[in-house]
């Protein structure tokens, strides 16, 4: 079974830094491009962030660029977000995302709430 499962949300205070991971299982994760996308409350989906399949590639959405860093560990089948000096329009549920044997897959996601 493909399953995505995210890691690592709570409540941060504004400036202060948190680390998300995806741990993906049931398919060879080394294969696929995957992406963090985030949802706010009472928005549509936002893309955050990608990265290539051998990580050496990476893209941002402008709204978290310089201050979030994704990254992964084929190895550790897993996927990283790092978020630093974290904003209140940061907050969100945060879900990894990749499409997997053509398939749109999801994770069940991570609350990220940022707040003082």
């Amino acid at each position: 079974e493909v399953q995505l499962v995210e890691s690592g949300g709570g409540l941060v205070q504004p400036g202060g830094s948190l680390r998300l991971s995806c741990v993906a299982s049931g398919f060879a994760f080394g294969l696929y491009t995957m992406n963090w996308v985030r949802q706010a409350p009472g928005k549509g989906l936002e893309w955050v962030a990608d990265i290539s399949n051998g990580g050496r590639s990476t893209s941002y959405a402008d709204s978290v660029k310089g201050r979030f860093t994704i990254s992964r560990d084929n190895f550790a089948n897993t996927l990283y977000l790092q978020m630093n000096s974290l904003k209140p329009e940061d907050t969100a549920v945060y879900y990894c995302n990749g499409r997997i044997r053509m398939r749109d897959t999801w994770g069940q996601g991570t609350q990220v709430t940022v707040s003082s």
